[in-house]
């Protein structure tokens, strides 16, 4: 039989700070990359890091495909003349 070790739960306000952490641009983007690859994390901080990096992921690749079908439509039509 195993011992499996249960994490602390986080309180609301280690959630709050963790978000207020995540929402500064650079700093929360660095964040989430030392929360989740971190040993030391708490689980459930390391999964949620986790998580928004791969929504931040697909996020960017959603862009640039919405960005690529609208300035392919634009060259397509003829309505993109330079600068």
């Amino acid at each position: 039989m195993e011992n499996h070790e249960t994490a602390p739960v986080m309180s609301m306000k280690d959630w709050v700070i963790t978000l207020l952490i995540a929402f500064i641009p650079l700093v929360g983007f660095v964040m989430l990359f030392v929360w989740g690859f971190s040993d030391s994390a708490n689980p459930n901080k390391k999964n949620f890091s986790r998580a928004a990096l791969i929504m931040v992921a697909v996020s960017i690749v959603l862009y640039f495909i919405l960005f690529g079908l609208i300035f392919g439509t634009m060259m397509a039509a003829g309505g993109y003349e330079g600068l």
